[in-house]
């Protein structure tokens, strides 16, 4: 009988041991970064506009990911029968970068450095933040890379310019990526009600490219058909806001909004997104656990961050032996 670690050594039950990210090595020096996947913790929230605590984020989503981390070859997966990120998908944890309490521009500095160590080593570069302004230091990272298409899944826009100076926060970075030239579109995916960006805000973002999407038109045309509305061919940068999901099954967030998306619709969304294109970065942001005590927003995170990087490793593995 094959041994999947559960004979031999320790058992290693999620609740023993130190909290990486699926329980995988951590890694201190960034300079010897050899991976396939680079988990980089963004514990980042002076930009949010409401309710602090995502800050925390990246500690509740490691957490929760070793529930999915019991130490056997992979995770099958019989709707697909598949075995997804096994052994020859190599994940380390690089830890958070380092954050400098009220100063935003050095602690972007130090998000982006984490996310261009990842790009150097050529590891896949997974960000967890952190309010969703830690993903405009992820962007600014690419500045080297060959050009990436956007695709946001969120409550809201994120479209501001600028309010009262602000530039920098959770409310801006579509609009800082779409302003860079290395950045060829987005796909707006959930956005709905009521917004924090104004008018003139959608119509700048469709006239710098955006294709935007409410959960409900998505579900009238399907799944399948928002994911073909991606530009054949992208290199496809994924940032998810966990408030695209709805917050009957994700209430710890700081700005929820009722109308979101379920599980199944994102993971979908995600796994035609994988198969059909190149998957260049991803980030998860806003998940504020103090606002769920069951702890579910954290474990949602975490299988959807597990799910996708399954996905992605897996098309690589197909398109490589096609």
């Amino acid at each position: 009988m094959a041994d999947h670690g559960y004979n031999s050594g320790r058992l290693n039950l999620p609740f023993v041991g130190i909290a990486t990210f699926s329980k995988k090595d951590y890694l201190a020096d960034w300079d010897a970064l050899d991976a396939d996947v680079a988990i980089i913790g963004a514990p980042y929230d002076f930009g949010a506009q409401f309710r602090a605590g995502a800050r925390f984020g990246p500690r509740a989503v490691r957490e929760a990911s070793t529930l999915f981390a019991f130490g056997h070859a992979g995770a099958y997966d019989h709707e697909d029968d598949v075995t997804y990120l096994g052994p020859d998908v190599h994940i380390v944890d690089m830890g958070d970068a380092d954050i400098i309490h009220t100063d935003t521009i050095q602690s972007h500095e130090n998000i982006e450095y984490a996310v261009r160590k990842a790009l150097v080593a050529n590891a896949l570069p997974v960000t967890i933040g952190g309010d969703h302004s830690i993903n405009i230091p992820c962007i600014n990272a690419f500045d080297g890379e060959e050009d990436i298409h956007i695709l946001q899944i969120d409550a809201h826009l994120d479209f501001v310019d600028e309010r009262h100076g602000v530039r920098f926060g959770h409310g801006n970075p579509m609009r800082r990526a779409a302003e860079k030239p290395y950045v060829s579109g987005l796909s707006q995916f959930g956005i709905r009600n009521v917004s924090s960006t104004a008018k003139e805000g959608y119509d700048a973002a469709r006239g710098m490219g955006a294709d935007i999407l409410s959960v409900r038109q998505i579900r009238k045309m399907g799944v399948e058909a928002a994911a073909q509305r991606i530009p054949a061919g992208a290199r496809v940068y994924v940032t998810i806001d966990i408030d695209g999901f709805d917050p009957s099954i994700a209430p710890g967030t700081g700005t929820p909004s009722h109308g979101g998306f379920l599980y199944y619709e994102v993971l979908e969304l995600l796994q035609i997104v994988a198969q059909n294109h190149e998957i260049a970065g991803i980030d998860l942001v806003e998940v504020a656990p103090d606002y769920d005590h069951t702890g579910g927003t954290a474990i949602l995170a975490a299988q959807i961050l597990l799910n996708f990087l399954g996905f992605i490793f897996h098309a690589r593995k197909s398109f490589d032996a096609g």
